[in-house]
């Protein structure tokens, strides 16, 4: 049937049955393998509530899947990437020796876990087939052996269809979702059919449990020990989620499309709530039926069994083989890409690639990724004959997550970090791996070998704090928990203090650079890769030729040279086209043998730093000339509606100056005619003119004056601050008193309109100004308010606060406020607002113009605040020395 399935899934790769985010969400659960279906229970049954942590990790890593794993796809789609081992050793500039040394820790973690899946299968079988008596030490009369050799060549039939390993592998990816599937109803059915079924519901299962004696053991964290426990084991699988190459091939290398992780984000964690719903009620309802006779891990099976209901209990060896094929097929895979791309081609097979044709080419990689995958599965039988079967399914899972958790600092951190190094990397891994083989690995391999467990309890040479289990003195943690605790610390550290103390080359730099600012990938990537050298297209071709084929490598090439507009006939590469090219090849031979080959054909030169940040600076001004062209162009396409838009400006000022020249004239003749009119009644009546008469018609021509002066004023002041010929007379004072002139020289035009003038600031403040010009700029500002303001009902207030290095003054009312087609000119020469209180507009329109001078003479600021929804607030600033 999963063949079936499989072979649909490849033919019809474009359906929305198989890309779609459930698909893509359930294959996420290749996860739940046989230690989910057996050994959760065998947990719960022996420790209790134990089992949880590993499934509270992948739960609270969900939801950051968003912005880390959004950014490990977005890279490896970017660059083909086809493994973690390739995506690490890219991170570090493309680093040989890292990707080999992340493929041989992968493999150390993967095998042992492999194994485990085979001992369930084998145990299962031996259960299910009553041949529990039975040993058999012949590999031919062993079911295992068959069970492993057609998952591999499951494995190899889905598994390597196509050379590139960068392409989607929808078969298995089906198959595994339809895996995922059974083996959750499955385990669903067995878990309603013991609940429900053979005991009377969960209340029934507790209240016959909660009896026995060790049952708060059972259900509580015992201690701030257990809490450190549940602490690195919540830890261990958090980062299992992300660093299993089973997950990362599964998450990111098969993801279609990222929006399918917010599908995923919850989707996952109901998924693996939905799969622990029963696992402690069925290893409860085994304890009590039991009572600790028979292995715990396989009470999904026994109970059934144990009741006469074998069809049920098919049905449960059927999920857990599911679980077991999906862990197996999905590794194996992983694994045979990993070994092929970073052990098998760049350390021996290049040369020969070199020199064969395309189709050979690709029938070797095929063949090396086939042999490979039954290689993996062959070693982790032989692990599970010889180790696996003395080890609980928990214990061989958690030795796996151990091992791989050392990938831990140099991925995450390195996403994160651009100065972490290749040699911090390196070195931590190694020195992370060291640790967790002697506190982990070689106690229970002794112990397997030997049968006494005198290292463990003794120590290196006897050493007190060189226990396996207590190192240094810390004895208080499970041997899984205390050798994560270790191994990461001493990784972290490691990896940490060599980043800092060792410098990469210029290309480490460069990809860490690119990793770090995800989001710009694409832009650094083409125009920041720093490279010096000599090389040829003609070479590379060669080169890609024999990967690709001519048809395939000509296109790539004819593409490349279409997007960046160079000449089809280019002979010398340059930096971008050596960065294609590896990128290429990485699909079909890994990051690291890309590099290899790609720097066989090309003349590399090493760069000092200076030279980089030259070539960068460089990249940086091309960069912003580009930027510029194009802001030229879009200037260019604009230029004819800001011409008219400029000439319409010009008429509307051109009429404003009109209207300012019939203004001042108006102004000017009033007071004049006023004045003349005045005298000659005068001189005429003279003798006859009574008292009373004679000193109006004089207040008359006094104030006509007045008028004229200050208009007079208000033209010259502003031809001098127009040409910068005003100075100021700077003196210290204090800002409430000049308000308070201000207020009482314009308080009786407010009075004659019954508008209401006032200063809400009690406090005194002194700074530097100019009195009369300050003066100036408040009562031009109060008496604009007062001709804005209706009649009785006008408010003006005056207040000033002070704010960083400045003191800030506003003038406000509640009159008619200033529009919206006002405001951009309201502090222009000759404006006039169109929406006085007054049929004609008022005034020369120089008034504000000349106010903004004096301000900014002052070094201060002035504008309207828009944040007023009723009347107009002005508000004007001072700098405090």
């Amino acid at each position: 049937m999963l063949f079936y399935v499989a072979f649909l899934a490849e033919k019809r790769k474009k359906s929305k049955w198989v890309n779609n985010p459930y698909v893509y969400t359930l294959s996420l659960a290749v996860y739940c393998s046989a230690w989910t279906y057996y050994g959760s229970v065998g947990i719960a049954a022996n420790s209790g509530i134990d089992f949880l942590p590993i499934y509270i990790g992948p739960v609270i890593a969900a939801p950051l899947w968003i912005i880390v794993l959004r950014k490990v796809i977005r890279i490896s789609n970017q660059n083909k990437i086809s493994s973690i081992a390739d995506f690490i050793s890219l991170r570090y500039g493309n680093n040989v020796f890292l990707g080999a040394l992340v493929t041989v820790i992968c493999l150390f973690g993967t095998l042992p876990y492999i194994s485990l899946q085979l001992k369930a299968v084998s145990e299962t079988f031996e259960i299910m087939a009553d041949h529990t008596s039975y040993v058999s030490t012949n590999i031919l009369d062993d079911s295992t052996f068959y069970v492993a050799l057609l998952l591999a060549i499951f494995a190899t039939f889905f598994g390597t269809q196509n050379a590139d390993a960068s392409e989607k592998h929808t078969g298995i990816i089906a198959s595994v979702a339809f895996e995922s599937i059974l083996k959750l109803v499955f385990f669903l059915i067995i878990g309603i059919y013991i609940t429900f079924y053979l005991f009377d519901g969960t209340t029934d299962i507790y209240n016959q449990i909660s009896i026995i004696d060790n049952f708060k053991e059972l259900t509580s964290l015992n201690g701030l020990e257990d809490g450190f426990n549940w602490l690195f084991l919540i830890s261990l699988s958090f980062m299992a989620i992300f660093l299993l190459p089973r997950q990362f091939q599964v998450s990111v290398l098969e993801n279609n499309r990222e929006k399918y992780l917010k599908k995923a984000i919850w989707l996952f964690p109901l998924y693996l709530l939905l799969f622990n719903a029963f696992v402690i009620f069925i290893a409860w309802a085994g304890k009590l039926t039991f009572d600790g006779a028979v292995n715990s891990e396989y009470y999904t099976l026994l109970l059934p069994l144990e009741n006469g209901n074998s069809f049920l209990a098919t049905l449960v060896f059927l999920g857990g083989f599911s679980a077991v094929i999906s862990m197996v097929v999905v590794s194996t895979l992983a694994l045979s890409i990993m070994v092929s791309n970073n052990l098998i081609i760049p350390y021996g097979f290049l040369d020969k690639f070199i020199k064969n044709q395309p189709e050979r080419n690709a029938k070797y990689i095929k063949n090396i990724r086939r042999i490979s995958i039954f290689t993996i599965i062959i070693i982790a039988y032989f692990f599970y004959i010889l180790f696996s079967k003395q080890l609980s399914l928990y214990s061989i899972g958690l030795i796996s997550f151990v091992i791989i958790a050392q990938l831990a600092p140099s991925f995450f951190i390195g996403l994160f970090w651009n100065r972490g190094s290749s040699k911090g990397a390196i070195i931590g891994i190694i020195v992370g791996f060291c640790i967790t083989f002697y506190t982990l690995i070689l106690p229970f391999t002794l112990v397997a070998y030997t049968g006494t467990d005198t290292f463990t309890q003794l120590g290196f040479n006897g050493i007190e704090a060189l226990k396996p289990h207590a190192l240094f003195g810390i004895d208080f943690l499970s041997p899984p928990a205390h050798a994560f605790f270790w191994s990461i610390l001493f990784n972290l550290l490691c990896y940490l203090i060599f980043s800092i103390i060792t410098k990469g080359n210029y290309r480490e730099r460069n990809y860490a650079e690119m990793f770090v600012d995800s989001n710009n990938f694409k832009a650094l990537q083409d125009s920041a890769l720093v490279w010096k050298g000599e090389a040829y297209v003609a070479d590379i071709k060669s080169v890609l030729v024999r990967f690709l084929g001519e048809k395939k490598a000509s296109r790539a090439l004819r593409l490349f040279f279409t997007k960046y507009k160079l000449p089809l006939d280019t002979q010398l590469a340059d930096a971008r086209l050596i960065n294609f090219s590896e990128k290429l090849l990485t699909g079909s031979i890994g990051s690291a043998s890309a590099k290899i080959l790609i720097a066989k054909v090309v003349k590399e030169e090493q760069i000092s730093l200076i030279e980089v940040l030259r070539i960068l600076e460089e990249s940086k001004e091309n960069i912003v000339s580009n930027k510029i062209l194009l802001e030229k162009s879009d200037e260019l396409s604009q230029l004819s509606s800001k011409l008219k838009d400029a000439n319409k400006e010009l008429v509307i000022k051109d009429k404003q100056k009109d209207e300012f020249l019939d203004t001042v004239a108006h102004e000017l003749k009033t007071p004049i005619t006023g004045i003349r009119a005045a005298t000659e009644l005068l001189m005429d009546d003279e003798d006859d003119m009574p008292t009373e008469i004679k000193k109006q018609f004089l207040s008359n021509i006094l104030q006509d004056s007045d008028r004229l002066g200050r208009l007079i004023n208000n033209i010259l002041d502003f031809e001098k601050l127009e040409t910068g010929r005003l100075s100021l007379d700077i003196t210290y004072l204090d800002i409430h008193e000049t308000i308070n002139k201000a207020i009482a020289n314009t308080q009786h035009i407010a009075a004659k309109k019954g508008i209401t003038l006032k200063l809400n600031n009690v406090y005194r403040f002194k700074l530097d100004y100019d009195e009369d010009r300050i003066l100036q700029v408040l009562m031009n500002l109060i008496s604009n308010a007062i001709k804005f303001c209706e009649p009785e009902i006008g408010i003006i207030e005056v207040d000033y606060i002070l704010g960083n290095n400045e003191l800030e003054i506003s003038v406000s009312d509640n009159g008619k406020g200033v529009p919206n087609e006002d405001m951009e000119y309201i502090f222009d020469k000759f404006y006039q607002s169109q929406h006085q209180n007054t049929i004609k507009p008022e005034g020369s329109g120089l008034g504000l113009a000349i106010t903004k001078q004096i301000v900014e003479k002052h070094k201060g600021k002035i504008w309207v605040d828009k944040t007023k929804k009723t009347g107009a607030k002005f508000v004007f600033t001072l700098p405090i020395s």
